[in-house]
């Protein structure tokens, strides 16, 4: 059994999917693990660090991929890199499958088969293989040192001869494990910290925490979360009661951090103009929802857009700001998976195609998009040419007969409207999705 990690074609990515950590785990299930040289650089790993644990270190992606049983990435593979790759090698990564069809297709295409990390269920089994709760953690941390970089005040109360510098008020958007990680952080910085979220079990999370909570608690929001832990999407009327009340505490906040994602949807609009507007100068919004819209009007992907003073942080990939620490854990997910993969007995892949975690994971095998999820729209049969109607003679009236018209009952057609569907979604990543704790 050959496993291969290769460095991220992608210039905003210093990640890696491997550890000298889990080499050596990986090591211990019979598997020679090839590491693409400079893979894990940008993460603080030198090959030297991954050879000591026994891996290969290849001079290119080609060289370690080659004949590779299973291939392990960060972010999913392009067509160019997966055409390297042998046909029903397992390909494994955040695979952000949600809008890419071609991609998807593409991966098909090659004979890979593809397994997706984010679409791990979420189950106790699982827990250890959750790239959305380990990723996110990170980046609900990053996004409070970030607006603590970005504030220029202090965060805690501090009583001086020269004078009492107040809290810092942080209000955080979107109560998940990000959410969870970033209330948590504030106040270990000292801020005043409150929270929102329309899910109705994350308040005694935050009050846990010593935050306030702050909802619109009515009959919807008790019925506001899905049996697998995701915000449901609210209606027009809730959205509103909830933006009044927001609108209003938002004004007397220092820093807000937003955090809302519905999987494969693009993320929710929180913050508008006109609330940005009514912040005060020098206050900060950090946008954790960037890569899927932004949460906040007005954010800036990569950037640090000042709109009437107020400055919004769109960092992209937060998560891998903390390359180090963010890698470390990734790279533990990926071995828990595989390891469920390998036959303990005759170290050799023994992919249980009926366990419920390879189930919701797969995306591609044999050729073919297999995840219910994700498969391709079957096309419309062509319509048929229309016909002429034949042309129906006319009755002939005997001359005795008095010729009434017939005039044909009017058929009713009454079009059934379908009920309205609101879709619920599981699994954003990555870079990064955003899961309840």
């Amino acid at each position: 059994m050959r496993i291969a990690v290769v460095r991220e074609i992608d210039a905003g990515e210093p990640r890696v999917a491997a550890t000298p950590d889990t080499v050596k785990r990986m090591k211990a299930l019979g598997a020679d693990v090839v590491i693409e040289t400079g893979a894990g650089v940008k993460s603080g790993m030198l090959d030297a660090d991954y050879e000591a644990m026994g891996a290969t270190i290849a001079a290119s992606a080609a060289d370690a991929v080659k004949d590779a049983d299973i291939v392990l990435k960060v972010r999913r593979p392009s067509e160019a890199e997966v055409a390297a790759y042998k046909s029903g090698a397992l390909v494994i990564a955040i695979m952000d499958p949600y809008g890419n069809e071609a991609a998807l297709a593409a991966l098909a295409k090659a004979g890979v088969t593809a397994f997706a990390m984010e679409l791990m269920p979420r189950i106790t089994r699982a827990q250890g293989m959750d790239v959305l709760s380990s990723q996110a953690n990170l980046a609900g941390y990053r996004a409070v040192i970030d607006a603590a970089a970005e504030f220029g005040r202090a965060f805690p109360m501090m009583m001086t001869a020269a004078g009492t510098v107040p809290a810092t008020r942080v209000f955080v958007m979107g109560v998940g494990v990000a959410g969870l990680q970033a209330i948590a952080t504030a106040r270990r910085l000292g801020a005043v910290v409150t929270a929102t979220d329309v899910r109705p079990a994350t308040k005694e999370q935050v009050e846990s925490l010593g935050a306030k909570f702050l909802a619109v608690e009515d009959e919807e929001f008790k019925n506001a979360q899905t049996a697998g832990g995701y915000a449901k999407e609210m209606s027009k009327e809730y959205q509103a009661k909830q933006a009044a009340l927001v609108a209003e505490h938002i004004k007397k906040q220092d820093v807000v951090i937003t955090t809302a994602l519905i999987p494969g949807r693009p993320a929710p609009r929180l913050v508008s103009a006109e609330m940005v507007a009514s912040m005060k100068a020098g206050s900060v919004i950090v946008d954790l929802a960037v890569e899927r819209g932004g949460n906040v009007e007005g954010v800036k992907a990569g950037e640090v857009a000042e709109v009437h003073g107020v400055r919004i942080v769109g960092y992209v990939n937060v998560a891998g700001r903390l390359a180090a620490s963010a890698s470390s854990l990734y790279a533990k997910n990926l071995f828990n998976f595989v390891d469920i993969l390998v036959d303990k007995k005759t170290k050799a892949l023994a992919v249980n195609w009926d366990d419920e975690i390879v189930k919701a994971t797969a995306l591609t095998r044999d050729g073919a998009v297999v995840h219910p999820g994700f498969q391709p729209k079957a096309a419309l049969p062509p319509a048929e040419p229309a016909t002429q109607p034949k042309p129906v003679p006319e009755p002939v009236v005997p001359p005795t007969a008095a010729a009434e018209p017939v005039v044909p009952p009017s058929a009713t057609t009454e079009s059934a409207v379908p009920p309205t569907v609101t879709t619920e979604s599981s699994a954003q990543p990555p870079s990064t999705t955003e899961p309840a704790a």
